[in-house]
């Protein structure tokens, strides 16, 4: 809330606008909960030893140190514990991406998992006395702790691919509002749990459900404990498929807290909102669910292509479902050099469907060849790609990757733009420099 208008709801702020206005909260987002006892954080104690500790050396000055001051070294990295390498978009709430060349492992490790968040993680994440609801129109509500789940259901490891509904946004001209997501707001880690259609098939699905509605443990930026900052949900049709799961762990250890430890939703090929974090609660309902970001404007397009910077009336927007075509170059990094042949590897996606074919291309899109592609491990996963370069002499060059679905759809050159910056699934390019 600002004081000229105490009504106004509260904003996303960058890095150094939360550590001039909430600089305690700034020193527990990104030093832990060691340098949030004393308001000095880490100027003193505990908060100092995180600091030098991620420096790795000390500070001789840090008495000095004005209060609130965002230290130039952590500016442009990554400082959230638990985390490698991840670009840091916002801090309230918390939103960071990673790198495309940090995406190169065929299932991406747990510290390189894209982080979003519309409110603030919950305070208390222990596993042991974590509780899930399920109730609505069902049969039979049901409240379940973890270990229920373990003992009742069958137990499931799947690699599955969850993707931002704004990942590429930054592309957008004119701009669009929101996190100004690159390319690295995707991941597909090995995910275990329990499938979600076994647990709402034993609490028994009413004929009239429409649609599921999903609650997390989060809390509002506001403060207020009556506001949810999201709750999205599914189509039943969606909930009833094999690879919707609700997860335990991530990649044979326990969630990450800033990916929803210790229970969460993983819906793959839909945008990463349908995913709760934190999860406590998923309600049947015989209405499309109309939960915070699930109304207006959020997470939906116009129903008709637009041109850039037009308007668009709010009742024109639906829903997006199904995630659209899309590859990522991994390797090698743009911007670098390499020499006069390399392999060039990357992933591709889309949706509910599979990849038929990844085409690269080093002359701006004049000639095209085919990448080896590998078939998904299992439905909800991204698929792995590789291709032996050769480049014909030294200079300049553009590596472009274009992907083609089992329906299909091929990814575009130019951007489908929409007001809110939603699914930017245009060509991967990386410039390389051949010696």
């Amino acid at each position: 809330m600002t004081q000229d208008n105490p009504s106004a709801p509260p904003q996303e702020r960058g890095l150094y606008e939360t550590f001039e206005h909430d600089p305690e909260g700034a020193d527990r987002a990104f030093f832990g909960r060691l340098a949030h006892a004393d308001r000095r954080g880490f100027l003193n104690g505990a908060g100092l030893a995180t600091m030098g500790a991620m420096l790795g050396m000390a500070i001789p000055f840090h008495r000095t140190m004005p209060q609130g001051l965002v230290p130039a070294a952590f500016a442009s990295q990554d400082v959230l514990t638990g985390k490698d390498g991840l670009t840091l978009l916002n801090d309230r709430p918390i939103n960071a991406e990673t790198p495309a060349h940090l995406l190169d492992d065929a299932i991406t490790p747990t510290e390189r998992h894209f982080i979003r968040n519309n409110g603030l993680p919950p305070d208390e994440t222990d596993a042991a006395g974590w509780t899930l609801s399920i109730d609505g129109l069902v049969d039979t509500p049901m409240e379940l702790s973890i270990e229920d789940l373990k003992s009742r259901f069958e137990t499931v490891t799947m690699a599955l691919v969850i993707e931002c509904g704004g990942n590429g946004r930054a592309a957008f001209d004119p701009p669009a509002r929101g996190n100004q997501w690159t390319l690295g707001a995707v991941a597909c880690s090995n995910w275990t749990g329990v499938r979600l259609k076994d647990v709402l098939t034993a609490a028994g699905v009413k004929p009239e459900v429409v649609y599921t509605a999903h609650v997390g443990a989060d809390t509002h930026l506001s403060g207020d404990p009556d506001k949810l900052p999201i709750s999205r949900g599914v189509p039943i049709a969606k909930a009833m498929t094999d690879d919707v799961l609700i997860a335990f762990e991530m990649n044979g250890g326990p969630l990450h807290v800033q990916n929803g430890a210790p229970l969460r939703l993983v819906v793959p090929g839909w945008p990463g909102s349908c995913s709760q974090k934190w999860l406590r609660r998923i309600t049947l309902r015989d209405v499309v669910h109309d939960g915070p970001k699930m109304t207006g404007t959020s997470y939906r397009v116009p129903n008709r292509p637009v041109a850039p910077g037009e308007e668009v009336d709010k009742k024109d927007f639906v829903i997006i479902e199904r995630m659209p075509v899309k590859s990522l170059i991994t390797s090698p990094q743009t911007d670098t050099g390499v020499g006069r042949s390399v392999e060039v590897r990357g992933h591709a996606w889309s949706g509910d469907r599979t990849i038929s074919a990844v085409d690269l291309s080093i002359d701006f899109g004049a000639t095209w060849m085919k990448a080896n592609l590998d078939a998904p491990v299992n439905s909800g996963a991204w698929q792995n790609w590789r291709a032996d370069i050769a480049f014909p002499q030294a200079g300049y060059y553009e590596v472009w990757a274009r992907a083609t679905d089992s329906d299909g759809a091929m990814q575009p050159f130019a951007i489908n733009w929409n007001p809110k910056g939603y699914l930017n699934n245009t060509m991967h390019r990386v410039a390389v420099q051949v010696s």
